[in-house]
């Protein structure tokens, strides 16, 4: 089954995943949907400073949007930074430093957040990671699934009251068709059984993301939510976590603004808010979320018994009021 999903799944990204596939699907674009203005919107967008994030952060500050870009690296959040607003004119840009894969550090960031500012309209989780070898944050956990899923979860569970009186609230979560691959394994979150793959953990939290964006979208009404795939993109971290995949697809891989293309849509576009909210997104459309008989599919009581486990380990890594000072402290730039 195994190599029947990763079979199946090839011959799908090299048809739809590729720059080629991109061109074809923009072809059935309204560039209307993005011909808009977002001033006196804001919008929250983590691994801000490269990438997919970047493009993101740039295509929305051209529109006027309030952008907080959440950043690990203070020097190349700043650097970005001061490219975002040398190109879009758009000096409404806020750095916030935290590291992601830092559970209590998340968990201060978005406390200290909600104090400061009194609304969010849109929160883009892009920031993600692929350890190859087996690492574990100050909490204990691995950490990919530190980053790519309870950082996500976290933030977004604490950052949503503040979101729900905000206007046209949306979440967007930046995951992969890689998730395609994976059935949700609800008793090994973290990738401990068997020889540890990073590759295969990373697709496991990319399946994880989207139960919670479904599990998400029927307990909060108020807030559209959604993940999307960007395709096989040309970035950095690409190059870095996958260099055999990155020299073999070459000048195929996307641009950054290619695969960043459907968040912008998503977060910006009336079009968009339209959609049925907990739905996979590719290149602008809503894509199934399993491939043809794969046998990945869960069971509502499967999803739920996930989304708990999450919930017991947020909770863990939650510091008391009198420790909250001790955590990590987000920094504001």
């Amino acid at each position: 089954m195994s190599l029947y999903r990763n079979t199946v799944w090839f011959l799908k990204g090299i048809q739809e995943y590729t720059r080629k596939g991109y061109e074809a699907a923009s072809k059935d674009f309204d560039p209307r949907d993005l011909d808009v203005s977002v001033v006196g919107r804001s919008f929250m967008i983590t691994g801000a400073n490269g990438g997919v994030g970047r493009a993101a952060a740039t295509a929305i500050a051209r529109r006027g949007g309030t952008v907080h870009m959440v950043c690990r690296n203070k020097d190349k959040a700043e650097e970005a930074r001061a490219d975002i607003v040398q190109q879009s004119g758009n000096t409404e840009i806020h750095v916030h430093i935290v590291d992601v894969s830092e559970s209590q550090a998340v968990w201060a960031f978005a406390d200290a957040f909600k104090t400061q500012y009194s609304s969010l309209n849109v929160l883009i989780n892009n920031a993600g990671c692929m350890v190859h070898k087996r690492e574990v944050n100050r909490e204990g956990l691995e950490k990919n699934f530190a980053t790519n899923t309870l950082g996500v979860f976290i933030l977004t569970e604490s950052l949503l009251p503040l979101m729900q009186k905000s206007r046209d609230p949306r979440v967007i979560t930046v995951s992969s068709g890689g998730m395609l691959v994976q059935r949700l394994r609800v008793d090994d979150l973290q990738s401990e059984e068997g020889c540890f793959d990073g590759v295969t953990a990373c697709a496991q939290n990319k399946r994880q993301q989207v139960a919670l964006t479904q599990h998400w979208a029927k307990a909060n009404p108020v807030v559209h939510f959604s993940a999307m795939h960007p395709g096989w993109v040309n970035t950095r971290a690409v190059s870095t976590s996958m260099p055999q995949f990155h020299q073999m697809m070459g000048e195929r891989l996307r641009s950054a603004e290619q695969g960043a293309d459907t968040v912008v849509w998503l977060a910006l576009s009336k079009a968009a808010a339209r959609t049925r909210s907990g739905r996979f997104f590719q290149d602008r459309k809503p894509v199934p979320t399993h491939l043809p008989l794969a046998w990945t599919r869960s069971s509502a009581e499967e999803i739920q018994r996930f989304v708990t486990k999450l919930e017991t380990l947020a909770r863990a890594v939650q510091p008391r009021p009198d420790e909250a000072m001790k955590a990590s402290t987000p920094q504001f730039v």
